[in-house]
């Protein structure tokens, strides 16, 4: 009986000191918060195409909208293709009433009873598609921070057994300015970019979303439900870790409730947080998250070169006048909030203590 009291005891300690390493600091930074996972700015041409993933086929145009011309005309009306080229009148309303407005869309084409669409959101690149008017998404594995999709197609996007997209392969110069915008510069203009739909497609485990995306951020593609907690990723809100239930998951969860309202019923919109806190990786959120390890080596690609993360909530300071009390900040690109958290009769109470806003 002793024996196996000590074993307890052991197993009780190697597993909290993690949990206090990775979710509790002494004390909270004060100063500005630069949330930046990789570096695209320091890509080159070389480096882009040697790590390009391996679906990915690129060749060379000999005409083309360059980079420059298409950016400046991005805000202009944005042709349409039928199943031969020609202009349709083929609506955004479309895609907007069967995307529930998570994508912008652009370069959309008619194939007899399908439409197609390129979509980009804060993931990135995606295939939209509305076949007998049943939408299906798959996403692309392709960083705007590296390639640009000219947002004006000359040509069909999707022919014979090929995803077709003009564009230019381009590196950030200026992460965001003031206003908002991130500067590029073109690395070369010029590309034709092809993904065999076979591959575009393929969700080996029958979950809703396809291979590459699960493999983009970590995610099992060869099991519905990566978590093992009983639901399907798809329908999973947080679907790379269990949820559990306890106070300082209740933390963590009330932050992330206050980020973005009217997202619960939206399937490709996530808010992605850079972390290795357990208790933050447990939370039941009311709309879908995921998660990058802070680690760069247990970073997929995609998730190092990609400008996925648009806040941070940072680990706990303890009170230690008030085993109750505690400190914790939460900062997007503009903003940082500094809040007092008073657990009190099982609930917290939050305050806004100091922080500021671009």
């Amino acid at each position: 009986m002793k024996i196996i009291y000590f074993t307890i005891i052991v197993f009780f300690f190697s597993c909290s000191k993690p949990i206090e390493d990775k979710c509790f600091i002494d004390k909270m930074n004060t100063e500005d918060v630069v949330i930046q996972v990789g570096d695209p700015q320091s890509y080159t041409l070389k480096q882009i195409l040697a790590e390009k993933p391996n679906y990915l086929e690129i060749t060379n145009l000999t005409t083309y909208r360059d980079f420059k011309t298409d950016r400046a005309e991005f805000r202009l009306p944005i042709a349409e293709f039928g199943e031969k080229g020609e202009t349709t009148e083929t609506s955004n309303t479309v895609f907007d009433e069967k995307f529930s407005d998570q994508f912008v869309c652009f370069a959309k084409q008619k194939s007899e009873n399908t439409l197609y669409g390129l979509g980009m959101n804060g993931l990135g690149y995606w295939l939209l598609k509305i076949e007998n008017n049943k939408p299906s998404v798959y996403f692309l594995g392709l960083s705007p921070n590296l390639y640009y999709f000219n947002k004006i197609q000359r040509n069909l996007i999707v022919e014979g057994d090929y995803l077709h997209i003009e564009g230019s392969l381009v590196k950030i110069d200026n992460p965001i300015d003031r206003g908002g915008y991130k500067n590029y510069s073109v690395i070369e203009d010029g590309k034709l970019f092809k993904i065999k739909l076979k591959d575009l497609i393929q969700d080996s485990d029958q979950d809703g979303y396809n291979d590459i995306f699960e493999n983009s951020f970590g995610l099992n593609p060869h099991e519905k439900d990566t978590d093992g907690d009983g639901i399907n990723d798809f329908e999973d809100k947080n679907p790379m870790f269990r949820s559990s239930d306890n106070k300082f998951t209740r933390l963590y969860n009330q932050l992330v409730s206050d980020t973005f309202v009217g997202a619960e019923k939206l399937d490709y919109e996530f808010q992605v947080y850079q972390t290795d806190c357990e208790y933050f990786h447990q939370i039941n959120p009311p709309q879908k998250v995921l998660f990058v390890p802070e680690d760069k080596k247990k970073q997929t690609y995609y998730t190092k070169v990609a400008d996925i993360i648009e806040e941070t909530i940072s680990p706990i300071q303890k009170n230690k006048k008030n085993p109750n009390s505690f400190y914790i900040y939460k900062a997007g690109a503009f903003y940082k909030n500094d809040y007092s958290a008073d657990y009190e009769n099982g609930k917290w109470v939050l305050k806004v203590v100091g922080g500021y806003v671009i």
